[in-house]
């Protein structure tokens, strides 16, 4: 029998939760799973840096290495680094995509492009994330600076949580938003994991 394939998930930290909950699902024990600040998505341009550094701490200590993002903001650098390193990343421009699958989310966005997307994590840290870091919460007025445009919330929920469901609804109304959910579990996040961590083949 085969030894399991070492693997490294480099991922963001908000998708830190899911990452962990697939690996227990699928038993997946061969996965190290190490995660960036989601701090970095306020400075996406800063993300291939901090990712290039760590990938170069870890060359040569695993078989296989996940790249936990997709585009998120980097205009296809991460898309240039995965290719250059010969590994893999996440499908799609940002987490909603994946959660969502593409063809799902495109067609949100085509019938209605004034939505505003939240994920388990965002609704999680909404007041932190959203009210003040965008300073909302101290200045309501900007409010229709950032969110004027607007028209919807959608909840893409990767878990059937009550609560969450709940406060995913009130963050709608803190921005003056009508509210949808849609149940996406964790769409493409999941067959990524599953497939490199079960490869056979070493890089």
């Amino acid at each position: 029998m085969s030894e399991a394939p070492r693997v490294l998930i480099l991922a963001c930290g908000a998708l830190a939760r899911e990452i962990r909950d697939i690996a227990r699902l699928h038993e997946l024990d061969n996965v190290t799973l190490e995660c960036l600040p989601a701090i970095l998505h306020n400075r996406p341009t800063d993300i291939p840096d901090v990712v290039r550094e760590r990938l170069d701490r870890s060359r040569g200590a695993y078989d296989h290495i996940l790249l936990g993002y997709a585009d998120c903001g980097t205009a296809g650098e991460l898309r240039q680094i995965a290719a250059q390193e010969g590994i893999e990343m996440l499908p799609g421009a940002h987490c909603y995509q994946f959660f969502a699958g593409e063809r799902a989310f495109d067609e949100m966005h085509r019938d209605d492009p004034t939505a505003f997307y939240l994920t388990d994590y965002l609704v999680k840290h909404f007041d932190r994330l959203i009210m003040g870091n965008l300073g909302i919460e101290a200045h309501p007025e900007l409010r229709d600076m950032y969110f004027g445009n607007y028209t919807k919330m959608i909840y893409l929920a990767q878990t059937d949580d009550s609560e969450l469901d709940e406060k995913a609804q009130a963050c709608a109304g803190k921005l003056g938003l009508s509210f949808e959910r849609v149940r996406t579990t964790y769409g493409d996040l999941e067959p990524a994991v599953v497939q490199i961590s079960t490869k056979k083949e070493r890089i």
